[in-house]
């Protein structure tokens, strides 16, 4: 193949875009965006109802044992358990699951149809988990909210980016993660509230569960699917109007025509097309931001922050507050990160939140490896508060930073014959680590104590080094003309072009850039070649004959 470069941008009418923030829109991205709320509440309750005694009782006997003889017992080990792991990490397993059932689904009901979906199975899992009898009933219902998780974490962030207008994308798709925020506080405080209603109140924590999927499934069936899947099931005259709706304008011709050129490129395509050398960039997107997501640690806080605090001396009520305290952080951070993120971009969220990552999990690895009494369990509360403040400004830099933008920067890279199965395997590669990371986690704490948190470090330190290096500033470039950003970008640019093709493209020779008849490209794309500057406002239309090398 001597060419080997499709346009992944199909059209170049960003400056004729009419669209604009309208209250329907933000009512309608409200109501999706709650899909967070499933995925933040169980994130939020499983790790404080762990903490309760009859829980522990009921379930995992063993550790509830543990606890108990914590004199003869390494208090970073107390919470030791594969199972009660087990408890935790099932859950993305699941979900990881049916991840790979989501594409079909979208392809006959619409993204609309997968948050419907995924609202249900939730609903029933935790019913299960709120009546469960014994150990087998509990993860059953784990795996019903796994695969309701796995359908509403897919289709919501693609949901909103396709409804959002370009210049207000980011803000909008972060209304997923500022749900998730929501839902693990909310879940946080029901924890404190229900520890002493003895002896069912983790089953009144993990019931509530319901309330959010209820939100997701009820709301889902008054909002109208996205135009751009509406047009992917041949529903044109309704995704039109769809699209002038949210827009607030029956001005949508260029907008619409973009999205109709992107599905009728889409359909001829091959379906497996994420996988060729045009769509590499984007393919090691899709799998390096959701694991470096995992990787920074911060699951480690949203599933055993009570458990931490427990070990370090704190007890149960005290550590519930403190993980609470922590959930608070987190959500006034994430609507720090809407504030921004279309202001000041991508990149510089990225940059921030991880030198800020990186700084605390090393300050904590350090407080604890040297003020932490392993014989006696005991810790100065000076350090127990040092412990508690960089837990705080870890969240907060994960909150604005690799926290939304891990779920918004897969979801809006992509154009339509990539972005369904992108999608997937993001979330697929999010829940697999998040497994991997809730399977391990306890068990790291055991055997490397204080060092958990320096491997933690490591990992930032590398995340950061990719997202400035490899991840070209996607703020405010309509979402089917993304493609044109990897043509540009130092690296990418070599992997996806034969140097004659990058050749051409720099002096502005589109012709010779190995774009495909009829496509669309921005009149200016071969002088911004080496720059950052964003397509909207900048481009016109300008018809492309030449066709492809193949």
């Amino acid at each position: 193949m001597a060419g080997g470069l499709a346009v992944t941008n199909v059209g170049g009418r960003a400056a004729e875009y009419n669209g604009k923030v309208t209250w329907y829109v933000i009512l309608v991205s409200l109501i999706a965006a709650s899909g967070g709320l499933l995925f933040g509440y169980d994130l939020g309750v499983t790790g404080g109802v762990e903490s309760f005694p009859e829980f522990l009782n009921l379930f995992f006997p063993d550790v509830a044992a543990q606890k108990a003889a914590s004199a003869s017992v390494n208090p970073y080990c107390s919470y030791d358990s594969q199972k009660l792991s087990a408890f935790t990490s099932v859950l993305f397993l699941s979900g990881a699951f049916f991840t790979f059932f989501t594409n079909p689904v979208a392809k006959i009901g619409g993204r609309k149809l997968v948050m419907i979906m995924g609202g249900a199975f939730f609903c029933i899992g935790a019913i299960l988990c709120a009546f469960a009898q014994d150990l087998a009933m509990l993860i059953i219902g784990r795996v019903c909210l796994g695969a309701g998780v796995g359908f509403a974490n897919q289709a919501v962030p693609l949901y909103l980016s396709e409804i959002a207008p370009a210049h207000a994308r980011g803000t909008l798709n972060i209304m997923f993660q500022m749900a998730t925020t929501i839902g693990i506080w909310v879940a946080q405080w029901i924890n404190y509230g229900t520890q002493n209603m003895h002896p069912h109140g983790w089953r009144l924590s993990v019931g509530l569960a319901i309330v959010p999927a209820l939100i997701l499934f009820l709301g889902s069936l008054i909002i109208p699917d996205t135009p751009n899947s509406l047009v992917h099931r041949g529903k044109i005259e309704q995704a039109r109007r769809t699209l002038e709706r949210v827009r607030g304008t029956p001005n949508v011709d260029a907008e619409f025509a973009d999205i109709v050129e992107a599905v009728d490129a889409s359909r001829s395509a091959n379906k497996m097309a994420i996988f060729q050398r045009k769509y590499r960039p984007v393919l090691t997107g899709a799998v390096l931001i959701p694991f470096f997501q995992q990787f920074t640690g911060i699951n480690t806080i949203m599933f055993y922050a009570t458990e931490l605090f427990d070990v370090l001396g704190d007890g149960a009520n005290a550590a519930l507050l403190n993980t609470a305290i922590v959930g608070a952080v987190n959500v006034g951070s994430t609507i720090l990160a809407i504030i921004l993120v279309d202001r000041v971009g991508r990149k510089v969220l990225f940059a921030e939140g991880g030198i800020q990552m990186f700084i605390c999990f090393v300050v904590v690895a350090g407080v604890m490896g040297g003020s932490f009494n392993k014989v006696t369990g005991y810790i100065p509360r000076k350090s127990a508060s040092t412990i508690l403040a960089f837990e705080c400004l870890f969240t907060a830099g994960f909150a604005w930073s690799w926290g939304p933008l891990g779920w918004l920067v897969p979801s809006e890279f992509h154009n339509i014959e990539t972005r369904g199965t992108g999608q997937a395997i993001t979330v697929c590669v999010n829940f697999l680590f998040s497994f991997v990371i809730g399977q391990a986690y306890l068990t790291m704490l055991c055997h490397l104590e204080y060092g958990t948190y320096i491997f933690f470090a490591f990992w930032v330190f590398c995340m950061t080094v990719y997202a400035l290096g490899f991840l070209p500033e996607t703020k405010g470039v309509p979402i089917e003309e993304m493609g044109i950003l990897w043509r540009r970008h130092w690296f990418w640019s070599k992997i996806i072009m034969t140097p004659e093709e990058r050749a051409a493209f720099q002096k502005g020779d589109l012709l010779g850039s190995g774009v495909t008849t009829g496509d669309h490209v921005p009149a200016n794309a071969g002088a911004l070649g080496k720059g950052e500057a964003h397509l909207a406002g900048q481009t016109q239309s300008v018809p492309v004959t030449k066709a492809a090398h193949v």
